[in-house]
Order: C-alpha cells, then structure tokens, then sequence
C-alpha cells in the first residue's frame, strides 16, 4: 500500500511517499512560493536523481499536479502510475473539539475543519488548501486529515479547563488543546514497544526544537501537555516566550502602544531564547556563542533546561511517578548538552544517564544508567510516518 503525506502550508506544500508494506520512504519533497513564482525539489529515494526547477504555482492545485507529475517521471520518479497512490494522509493543525482522533475526508470533516479556523487562523486554511488541492487533481483518492491536537483530546477537564468564565469554554471553546500530538503519539507508542509493550507505564515526552512541548503520557493516552489554546504556551522556545504572566502582557502594551497583534507578533516571533540570548533562535548557535562566553546566551541554555526540568518535575507529580524520559526533535534528538543539563537535578527521582551513550546523536538509543530507575530515551520523531500509519489504518480494504 503506497501513501502520499501532504503538510500544505500557505504558500509551502512538503510531501513524502510511503510503501506501507516496508513503511519506508520512496521520495520526499517540498513545493515553495506557491502564489508567487514556485520552486520545486524532489528527492528520490530509489537511487534516481534529484529534481529541483522554477516551476510556476499559482495554487496548491498546480504544486500538487507537479507532485504527481515528478513521482511518475522516468528520470526522478518511483512509482509507474499516480494509481498506485493508495490514499493521501494530510497534516491539519488544529482539530479543536470536532476531532479526537485522525478522520477520513468527507464534507462533513471540512465543515468541521472549517469551524476550527478561529482557533488555527494560520495553519487550518493552508491545511484546507491542500486537501482540496488534492481533491481536485486525484478526485475520488482517498483522503485523511491528522490532527496536531488530537493526540490531546484525552486529558482529563482538570488538565485541559483554563480558570476563566465558564461560559468561554462552553460559547468559544476555549481550552488546553496541545499541539506536536502526531510526535508525541509516535514517540509515546515507540517507547512502548522498547519498553515491552507494557500499557500501564508513566512516560513523560519532550518534543523539543525550535518549537517544543512535553507531555504527560499514562496507559498510552495523554494526560497534559505543555502547549495551550496555541502553540505559544509551555517552555520557551525558538523565538516563542512560552508561559508568562498575561499582565506583563497588557504592561508593555500600555507602556508601547502596541496593538494585540503586535504583541502577539513579540511574542511568537521576537521572545524565547532568540530574545533571552540576543545571538539566535538556533540551539547550536546558542551553544557557540556561550562556549565564548557570552552571559546572555548561557542565560537562554539556563532558562530553556530549567524550564523543561520543571515540566518534567511537575508532570512526574501529576503522574503518580515516572517510568520513562523521551526525548525528541531536533534537540531533544541531538544536544547531548542539553539532555544533560535538563536531567541535572533529577537525580531524586533516580534518572541517571551514562555519558558515552548520551554523546550519541541523531538515533534511536536507551541512554539510561545501568543502575537508573527511570529509563531515558532518545527517540527520533517521524510525525511524516505516523500520518501514513493512520491513513493506511483508516482506509486500507480489511
């Protein structure tokens, strides 16, 4: 069974096909500057070459097209017919209280991804487009959206309610959603396996990159997680602030005269660690300028552990324990550095981790102690394969 996984953006389409009989990659790509003037790189994974052009998009109808133009073509293709295109699997950020789990595409699914808007203003149009982008050019191909959220949608009211009038949540669905739901449901049913597929085990993830979020995991489901109504809450991140008191909010907008969409921009784009350390948003820039000694950027190293430590300290505590650490994305898989920093302190609990196997980067590994009473783990995401997993389980003939 072969599965196309769309992530549409707004002016951005990433793609990748998968043979669900080996749940491996045939070719990977990324449609840019759609509306604009369109960029094109495809990459085979049979050994064929890579193709990269200029190609024009004026919408996500026209990058689809060329999507499936080039996984047929003789020269960089892998697939003989757009028919052997089993299903596509779609990204779609934000399910809000419509979706518990992942669905098939069907008019009521976009009526329903339609009322999510509000909440996913950015994200859930582009989705959209892509969708029905794909619907026109492979009509009748089945289609499924994934939802970032819906991993979420187990948290208990207590975890999930925010403390304001009753009635936001009942007229405007206002509430902890949670996002990164397909990684932290791929790495929550990966660390079950490792583990022995034992149900009933605590675990705790940390998806952490330019953007981040822990979770609380109990018997598979989730039971909080660090992201709110948005992806702006939680640690700080790449350039996001994460939590802060909504006050200083309203004090530097009073104090500057910014508008709510200003601030906003602030705090999304311009806050975090970008902000703390006045260098970067990018980890390993960080990394080098505070090996040089600057103060500010070992600040934002400092502010950014401490801050997923607590996470974690908090999250055990909800748990009744913890069982096991994951760690994921794109420095959770690969600084070393920080995954040490982070457990520093946590040696109440018992995490202990060896040194050599921390130093390992980038794979799948078990970089736990011999003698630690916590298993930690480094598992690589593939939020891309998860989507594939739901699309085959959702539309595959039994």
């Amino acid at each position: 069974m072969k599965i196309l996984v769309i992530n549409a953006g707004s002016s951005s389409l990433k793609y990748q096909l998968f043979d669900m009989d080996t749940e491996t990659v045939l070719a990977k790509g990324l449609c840019e500057r759609i509306g604009i003037d369109g960029h094109i790189k495809h990459t085979p994974k049979n050994g064929k070459n890579v193709f990269e052009a200029d190609m024009a998009f004026p919408s996500h109808s026209e990058a689809i097209a060329a999507v499936l133009k080039v996984l047929v073509d003789p020269d960089c293709g892998v697939i003989s017919s757009v028919d052997e295109i089993d299903a596509v699997g779609h990204r779609v950020l934000h399910g809000g209280m419509e979706f518990s789990d992942s669905c098939v595409v069907d008019d009521a699914c976009i009526d329903a991804i339609k009322r999510c808007i509000p909440l996913g203003p950015l994200h859930n149009p582009a989705n959209l487009m892509g969708i029905q982008a794909c619907q026109a050019v492979m009509p009748g191909k089945p289609q499924v959206a994934v939802f970032d959220t819906a991993f979420h949608m187990t948290m208990p009211p207590k975890a999930y309610m925010y403390a304001v009038p009753y009635e936001y949540y009942e007229k405007d669905d206002v509430r902890r959603y949670g996002f990164h739901g397909t990684s932290h449901k791929y790495v929550t049913s990966r660390a079950i396996e490792l583990l022995g597929g034992r149900k009933d085990l605590r675990i705790i993830n940390c998806h952490l990159g330019n953007g981040s979020s822990l979770s609380a995991v109990k018997d598979g489901k989730c039971m909080d997680t660090s992201m709110g109504i948005t992806p702006l809450a939680g640690v700080p991140m790449g350039t996001r602030s994460g939590d802060v008191d909504a006050s200083v909010v309203q004090y530097i907008m009073n104090r500057y005269g910014y508008t709510v969409d200003e601030m906003l921009n602030i705090l999304n784009k311009k806050s975090g660690v970008l902000a703390l350390s006045g260098v970067s948003s990018d980890f390993r820039d960080i990394d080098h300028a505070a090996a040089e000694g600057n103060e500010r950027a070992q600040l934002a190293l400092d502010k950014f552990a401490y801050e997923v430590r607590k996470y974690i300290g908090a999250y055990t505590a909800a748990l009744g324990g913890v069982d096991a650490i994951v760690f994921t994305a794109g420095v959770g898989e690969n600084s070393a550095e920080m995954r040490a920093r982070i457990l520093s302190g946590l040696e109440y609990l018992g995490v202990k981790i060896d040194p050599e196997k921390n130093k390992i980067r980038g794979q799948e590994i078990d970089i736990s102690a011999d003698d630690s009473a916590v298993r930690v783990l480094v598992i690589p995401t593939n939020e891309e394969l998860m989507i594939a997993r739901d699309t085959k389980a959702l539309t595959e003939k039994k």
